[in-house]
């Protein structure tokens, strides 16, 4: 059994707050350490009933909340937007203008608000001036600008059937290209590291930090330490429902899961995915040299998985050893659901003739975890990264903040990215009109989501949840949430109380409350400039 960090002394302390406005002096503000993970689903930790590897997460997890209805916004870059404007992905200029003049960036508001910032890892936003983190708030920035990389060296090139024009992707540190890595490099673990000497900086200089470490982890391509993999070596060996029942029997043992309200389904009899002829296959009709090459798949992202658990708990022992645990609000999450990527159909003989004789999860291969499992991994919901069901963008999400957090306790409450920003602006003391100053900018869409990490409800939201993506979209209102799939450009309706699984479709029966909500849904995609991305 792998070490966890240091068992964490809770410290409980009374202190009062208006509903507005906090009232902490400037030296007792909290650091904020946001942890996210990429495509991550939504069951592969153990606290959300996975079978990986995952203590330090875990213990988190019993010394903090868990939420069981967070949302992303389905993939990498759309939720990066949101997370970093408080702002819905304004798609009109495509990926690269997703974060704009008119926005304020969380960067930029912790900074104004006097906290040293940093962004490590995934950035995904854009790598020139003026689109580059250092650009836009974060004083020290290291990882890759892009949206993936080799693990062991990110100066390799994209092979050509990911679409990548065969390009590396950047890596740097602040404005300076990285182009050369270590023989032992891994990216997991480089960006471990410089998040402990962003910590010992900050302790150093006695000024709070914001600390945003944003995992490559388990993104493709697969790819993971030896030592790691061996760990999972026959683990997966049942297939894809096995895992997908095992996690469901452990979800509702801890309570993630009502099997009254969240029945197990199966995979669609339909298509699996728009974008590909594909439905999840019976394990046992596998061939075997099939069925041995697709647990390597899961083995190897298991590994990412615990090798990104591993970075975390030196993260939190750094924490700790520098007597900055106890004010540190420290929150985890996914950026999407678990991915079921493959190269397009005219790739794939492509793809299958790189990855040919090597084994997957080493630096020289490039390999997809693939839709079953990607589904397996969104136990117990539908679909996957790019969807809006369920399964492509409910995150898992632990909060600890000693004292202000209950810990080992779950929330039902709805939470969404867009609330980071006037959460961490509140717990920072600064208003979101002195973040912004002289700037004309958009407004905040999100709410503080303080009262939930403190226990009790929260405030109301003014507007339904609303999302777009890839010709899928979605809106929520209350307990009510319709989904349009790109497979079947309907209108789907689900009362999410009663069917948090989607298998009801309610439409038919409630056509007022349809009109009503794609009616909100038409109006918000106009003012976002929705379009396919």
């Amino acid at each position: 059994m792998r070490p966890i960090y240091p068992s964490l002394l809770l410290l409980f302390v009374a202190v009062n707050f208006t509903q507005g406005a906090l009232t902490e002096t400037r030296a007792e503000r909290p650091n904020i350490l946001l942890i996210i993970a990429d495509d991550l689903g939504f069951s592969d930790i153990g606290s959300y009933g996975g079978e990986i590897e995952t203590p330090n997460l875990d213990r988190l997890a019993q010394q903090g909340t868990r939420f069981t209805q967070f949302y992303n916004n389905a993939v990498c870059v759309t939720t990066r937007a949101s997370v970093y404007s408080g702002a819905y992905p304004q798609q009109g200029q495509g990926f690269e203008g997703m974060l704009r003049p008119n926005m304020v960036t969380l960067g930029e508001a912790m900074q104004g608000a006097g906290y040293e910032t940093s962004l490590i890892g995934k950035w995904h936003l854009g790598s020139t001036a003026p689109q580059r983190p250092i650009d836009r708030g974060f004083e020290d920035y290291y990882g890759v600008l892009s949206g993936a990389c080799n693990f062991f060296d990110p100066s390799i090139p994209d092979p050509l059937f990911y679409g990548n024009n065969g390009a590396n992707r950047p890596f740097a540190h602040n404005d300076t290209l990285v182009t050369e890595f270590p023989d032992d490099f891994y990216t997991t673990d480089a960006f471990s590291a410089h998040a402990v000497e962003r910590i010992q900086h900050a302790q150093r200089s006695g000024t709070p930090f914001f600390i945003n470490l944003c995992y490559t982890a388990p993104h493709f391509p697969l790819q993971a330490p030896a030592e790691d993999i061996a760990r999972y070596r026959g683990k997966y060996h049942e297939g894809y429902r096995a895992l997908r029942e095992r996690r469901y029997a452990r979800q509702i043992e801890l309570g993630i899961v009502n099997p009254a309200v969240t029945p197990l389904e199966d995979a669609d009899d339909k298509t699996s995915d728009f974008r590909y002829d594909y439905a999840v296959p019976r394990w046992e009709d596998l061939d075997d040299a099939t069925r041995a090459r697709e647990e390597r798949r899961m083995e190897v992202y298991a590994a990412m998985v615990d090798r990104m658990d591993q970075g975390i708990g030196r993260v939190l022992t750094a924490l700790e050893e520098s007597g900055q645990m106890d004010n540190t609000l420290v929150i985890f999450i996914s950026d999407n659901g678990g991915c079921a990527s493959l190269p397009t159909v005219d790739k794939m003989a492509e793809y299958d003739a790189f990855n040919r004789d090597v084994p997957i999860g080493e630096k020289d291969g490039y390999e997809f975890v693939g839709p079953s499992w990607g589904w397996a991994q969104n136990t117990p919901f539908r679909r996957y990264k790019g969807w809006n069901y369920e399964g492509g963008f409910c995150t898992p999400m632990i909060v600890r903040w000693p004292g202000r957090v209950a810990p080992g306790e779950l929330t039902h409450e709805v939470g969404h990215v867009v609330d980071f920003m006037p959460t961490f602006l509140e717990l920072a003391g600064i208003s979101y009109a002195e973040a912004a100053g002289s700037r004309e900018v958009l407004p905040l869409v999100g709410r503080s989501l303080l009262p939930v990490f403190e226990g009790g409800p929260v405030r109301p939201r003014g507007e339904m949840l609303c999302w777009a993506l890839m010709g899928n979209r979605a809106v929520r209102d209350g307990d009510w949430k319709m989904v349009w799939g790109a497979s079947d450009q309907r209108w789907e309706l689900y009362d999410l109380v009663a069917d948090r699984s989607e298998s009801t479709d309610l439409a038919s029966t409630q056509p007022a409350r349809v009109r009503r909500m794609a009616t909100a849904w038409n109006l918000w995609a106009i003012q976002t400039e929705v379009q396919d991305l």
